[in-house]
C-alpha cells in the first residue's frame, strides 16, 4: 500500500476543461481510520470539498465544488493510490459528475517538496 495521504498536497498534473480544476488547483488531503476529505481551491475553484474511505490503495469519494461564476457542482470519484519512483505519491482518477452531465479521468500527483 502507498503511503498515506495526511497532510499531502496533490495537484493535476493537466488542466481539464474550463470551469473544472486544472494546474492551478490544490488538494490539500488528510486521512485517518479509513477516512479521507480534502479541501481545495485555486484556478476556476473557490472553495471544493471531498470525503470518502480509503481501502488499500482504492479511494472512492465524492466532492463538491463553488466555481468563480458562482455555481455548485458535485460529483463522484473512484482513485488509485500510486507510489512514484521518486517516493512521492498520484492518485489516477475516474469521475463522474452527479450534478450535471460528464465523466472522465484525471491524474494528480503530490507536490515536490
Amino acid at each position: 500500500m502507498a503511503r498515506s495521504l495526511d497532510g499531502l498536497v496533490l495537484s493535476p498534473v493537466a488542466d481539464q476543461a474550463p470551469g473544472q480544476v486544472g494546474t492551478r488547483t490544490r488538494f490539500t488531503y488528510h486521512e485517518q481510520d479509513g477516512r479521507i476529505w480534502a479541501e481545495y481551491a485555486g484556478g476556476d475553484v473557490v472553495r471544493g470539498h471531498l470525503v470518502g474511505t480509503r481501502d488499500g490503495d482504492a479511494l472512492d469519494f465524492r466532492y463538491v465544488q463553488l466555481k468563480r461564476d458562482g455555481t455548485t457542482s458535485s460529483g463522484h470519484c473512484l482513485s488509485t493510490v500510486v507510489g512514484l519512483p521518486d517516493g512521492r505519491v498520484r492518485l489516477e482518477e475516474r469521475w463522474t459528475w452527479e450534478s450535471q452531465q460528464g465523466s472522465g479521468t484525471s491524474v494528480v500527483e503530490e507536490l515536490p517538496a
